[in-house]
């Protein structure tokens, strides 16, 4: 809206950006703006201004979702949501994700950290420790992780945070980079507890409103949401608002492997249970006592193993669970535990180019043992036909994960593929999910025995 200034209103004519802490996570600024030369918001007129959200959110309570933190009933909500973001330079010019030279930042990573908190601080979690290398920052989070490089950011959050709401300042954000949004992808499976999350997260239907409602997002993104697999059983919600000039640059990032394991093996479990170590030694700090149990966690479980040659952040929680991020060149792995009985979770993601994945597919489920497991995959068409041995096509019906004793009478690990879905969205982003049960748990009739459902079945 603009109007010719009347002799009740007064004229700004200043230009500082307003501080990010008060900008609400409503606000995302259009070049239409700047085209209308006076903006007005209440009864003040903004003319010339860089930013119209000077005036506008300083008192706008939208960014409190009114929720409060839910009492901790030993259930958590461990399936993550993942929100992916990248940038493209405003004066054309290709660019990388990493740095091609060792300390060479540039984009998000130039950002100071009280940004990178105020990021966090909308999705409600903190950063607690921090690994680097010339390609990537890498954050474990009060609830998983943050991973930035230059030109794209991927947070993923577990619990109920709300990841969505630290959306509008990414994009603005990028915009005081000089950059301008390129590709946003957002995606979860359904939650085990949807009556814990806080708005906007109460189901599929409602992030999609908050994003299609959201002032101007909707005008930024554009984009769709999808759902993979039977609306009964264990599902995938994708969004997905694709603005990328397409070009022959190698964007490094056109696959991700996402393994979400359900029901793990108990004596497994009990490894990421803070009390089952010793407790801090003496001469020894609270931190040096939390980094000593949190690789003692990750040597004991087998996880090191995974990512041989990487560097590692893990980090052990009272009284239990533990998350990980590791980095190899431009590659980021990351695992987060859930170990509760009844809700016991881990999950495992790579965008590592791998030309096939079945040696780390049959790695990470013999490590936790899981009853069920859903696997994702999401890639462009290139880097898919890069990809030998998918084990998300027709072709694979079953997982057989080899018994690593090799012993008399120990029989191999065989996982049955009780469905499979696909998509392609936007261009040319292929979205793949499936999932597996272990074979003694099916039957006949695809019944789990006894008639009993494992958890993972609502429809939010």
């Amino acid at each position: 809206m603009s109007m010719t200034p009347s002799e009740n209103m007064s004229v700004d004519n200043t230009s500082e950006q307003m501080p990010l802490e008060s900008i609400t996570s409503d606000y995302v600024y259009c070049s239409s703006d700047d085209e209308k030369n006076i903006h007005v918001h209440g009864n003040k007129v903004v003319e010339n201004t860089d930013l119209l959200d000077q005036y506008v959110g300083i008192s706008d309570a939208s960014d409190i979702s009114g929720e409060v933190d839910r009492e901790y009933t030993g259930q958590f909500e461990g399936p993550e949501k993942t929100l992916e973001c990248m940038f493209r330079r405003k004066d054309g010019q290709t660019v990388q994700l990493g740095a091609a030279l060792p300390n060479q930042k540039a984009g998000f990573r130039t950002l100071p950290r009280k940004d990178l908190d105020l990021i966090c601080k909308r999705a409600r979690c903190t950063i607690l420790s921090s690994i680097s290398n010339q390609y990537v920052d890498a954050y474990v989070l009060s609830e998983s992780s943050l991973f930035v490089y230059n030109y794209m950011i991927m947070i993923k959050t577990c619990g109920t945070t709300t990841l969505l709401r630290c959306l509008a300042l990414l994009i603005e954000l990028g915009r005081r980079l000089d950059l301008e949004l390129d590709w946003v992808g957002y995606s979860r499976k359904n939650f085990n507890f949807p009556d814990d999350q806080c708005f906007p997260h109460g189901s599929f239907t409602q992030e999609l409103e908050y994003l299609n409602g959201h002032k101007r997002l909707c005008e930024k993104l554009n984009g769709n949401g999808y759902t993979l697999g039977p609306i009964t059983d264990d599902h995938w919600f994708v969004f997905v608002a694709d603005k990328t000039i397409r070009s022959n640059a190698d964007m490094d990032n056109d696959r991700v492997l996402n393994i979400m394991m359900f029901d793990i093996d108990p004596d497994v479990a009990e490894y990421f249970y803070y009390d089952k170590y010793e407790a801090k030694k003496e001469g020894e700090s609270e931190d040096d006592a939390v980094k000593r149990i949190s690789f003692e966690q990750t040597k004991k479980a087998g996880i090191d193993a995974l990512c041989p040659g990487a560097l590692f952040d893990p980090r052990a929680f009272e009284p239990c669970g533990y998350s990980m991020n590791a980095i190899l060149y431009k590659s980021y792995y990351t695992m987060h535990i859930t170990p509760e009985e009844g809700s016991s979770y881990a999950s495992f993601e790579t965008n590592q180019k791998l030309a096939s994945y079945t040696s780390l597919i049959n790695n990470v489920v013999r490590t936790f043992k899981p009853r069920r497991f859903v696997m994702t995959l999401m890639a462009d068409e290139g880097g898919l036909r890069e990809i030998k041995g998918n084990p998300l096509a027709d072709n694979f019906q079953k997982i057989v994960v080899p018994n690593p004793t090799r012993a008399k009478g120990a029989k191999d690990s065989v996982y049955k593929r009780t469905n499979l879905a696909s998509i392609k969205v936007e261009d040319d982003c292929c979205c793949m999910m499936g999932n597996w049960t272990i074979a003694e748990d099916l039957v006949d009739d695809k019944n789990v025995q006894d008639n009993k459902r494992y958890r993972g079945m609502s429809f939010a």
